[in-house]
């Protein structure tokens, strides 16, 4: 029971990969190693984690013990079974069922839209820390984070149509961006102690945690929230060159790099930015502006990694977008959606309905989540929304090892059951935890009604989209 799939997966498994074999096969072992940093490690976490103080390191060591481990084990072994394209809803459909498999594509979809508009929110942010030396007047200027939401969302969205022929090359640009910047930020401490900027620099310095509900709600963060991702490659495996050996391999590569990059970059963090005054949007540009100065070199230094922080978030939404609109293509393979969101272009063999469906969603969701709240305030409320979404794909992730063994047709090992326990638990923490905010607000209630609101919205019209198909599935049998 431990070796092969079962009959039913074996089937998917052929379908899918006949399905499959009209797309393009662009991504191989370099281009999933630089997407996977690209997309895991995310810019603002460390500024999240830099909250805790000294603490953090803890953190950051239970949260790759109880949650990062234990995703990329269950991601390898899932992928090696099935390494189809639609990654986790093929998993969670073939593990648990077709309508809870339907019901992960559709959170996991809700997620990514909620996330690309908080990145138009970023991006316009950090590119704020270029432009303002020379523009002052552009930044405040109130239709500016607007005007940049907008634009990086109808760019992104012809990119995605050209295909990933052009898409990963914007990801590997932004996932080596993202390398250099991350490298710069735990050098600048030491930059800072030769200016006489700080007067010490101790990255591995240890503090016992104190426990509490803010302390939980940021273990949480650090743990789903920055850690998680390695997932999400996997769902354009039908595009990438030998996917069941070169996905598994990427995960192995690229997870020691990436939780270097947290630890270091959190240390670097609190040594340079008083904790009550860190930017939680933009950590990683204030941290370098306080570290290099502005003084000699550093005036066109500080500038350069701003801009590559900029190419990794554009890199990260090309992304994003790819997988976002796959998913609403391999459901509307299983009749789930309309055969509309499955028509591929005729020369870039993208799905094109798809993808200009998310754009233009995407784009009213962004606008709408900047009216009549504060900067911080409209990313907190997208991050946590979205992040509950993904969560809830999470706990999905972390039950097929253990909940699926009968449809999958085959046991997993007794160690990936009880990690894919620890990772279920420390999912279910951050899900419940993050419906508060980590910032003060006009009203917490509020904040966290909307927040609730959001999340029972999404999975009503989820389960009334899936009741919709399969009742229109059994019109078409019955004629």
């Amino acid at each position: 029971m431990q070796g092969e799939p079962g009959a039913a997966t074996a089937d998917r498994v052929s379908a899918v990969e006949a399905r499959s074999a009209t797309l393009r096969k662009e991504l191989g072992l370099r281009d999933l190693v630089l997407t996977q940093i690209l997309y895991v490690v995310g810019s603002g976490w460390v500024g999240t984690a830099a909250k805790l103080g000294p603490s953090h390191l803890v953190y950051w060591c239970l949260a790759i013990l109880l949650f990062y481990l234990p995703q990329a084990a269950v991601v390898i072994y899932l992928n090696r079974i099935m390494p189809l394209e639609g990654g986790i809803y093929q998993w969670a459909s073939a593990g648990l069922g077709e309508f809870l498999g339907f019901l992960v594509a559709w959170n996991l979809w809700a997620y990514t839209v909620l996330i690309m508009a908080m990145f138009g929110v970023m991006i316009a942010n950090n590119l704020a820390y270029l432009v303002e030396p020379i523009v002052p007047w552009l930044t405040g200027a109130s239709g500016y984070t607007t005007a940049v939401s907008a634009t990086t969302i109808v760019a992104l969205t012809v990119v995605s149509l050209l295909g990933l022929r052009v898409g990963k090359w914007l990801q590997n640009l932004g996932g080596a961006a993202q390398f250099l910047t991350y490298m710069a930020l735990i050098l600048v401490p030491f930059v800072a102690l030769q200016r006489g900027t700080v007067s010490d620099h101790h990255p591995f310095r240890v503090a016992l945690p104190a426990l509490s509900l803010l302390s939980l709600n940021i273990f949480g963060k650090m743990a789903m929230g920055a850690l998680s991702g390695f997932e999400y490659v996997a769902i354009l495996a039908g595009e990438c060159r030998s996917p069941a050996r070169s996905i598994g391999r990427a995960v192995l590569i690229a997870a020691p790099i990436i939780a270097a990059m947290f630890i270091l970059g959190t240390g670097s963090v609190l040594t340079l930015v008083p904790q009550d005054r860190i930017d939680l949007i933009s950590p990683i540009p204030q941290t370098l502006g306080i570290g290099f100065g502005i003084s000699g070199g550093a005036r066109l230094l500080v500038p350069l990694l701003i801009l590559a922080l900029l190419l990794r978030q554009i890199g990260n939404v090309a992304l994003i977008f790819a997988g976002n609109s796959r998913l609403p293509m391999v459901a509307g393979w299983d009749r789930l959606l309309p055969a509309w969101f499955t028509r591929l272009h005729p020369r870039f063999r993208t799905p094109r309905n798809s993808i200009l469906f998310v754009g233009g969603l995407t784009l009213v969701l962004a606008l709408a989540g900047q009216v009549g709240v504060g900067v911080q305030e409209a990313f907190q409320l997208l991050e946590n929304a979205g992040g509950i979404f993904y969560a809830f794909t999470y706990l999905a992730l972390f039950a097929i090892p253990i909940a699926g063994v009968r449809r999958l047709g085959v046991r997993p090992p007794l160690w990936l059951r009880a990690a894919s326990a620890c990772g279920f638990a420390v999912t279910l923490l951050y899900a419940v935890l993050s419906v508060f905010p980590i910032i003060e607000v006009a009203n917490w209630r509020v904040f966290a009604g909307k927040i609730i609101a959001v999340l029972l919205a999404g999975n009503l019209i989820g389960v009334g989209i899936y009741a919709l198909a399969r009742r229109g599935s059994r019109q078409k049998h019955a004629v």
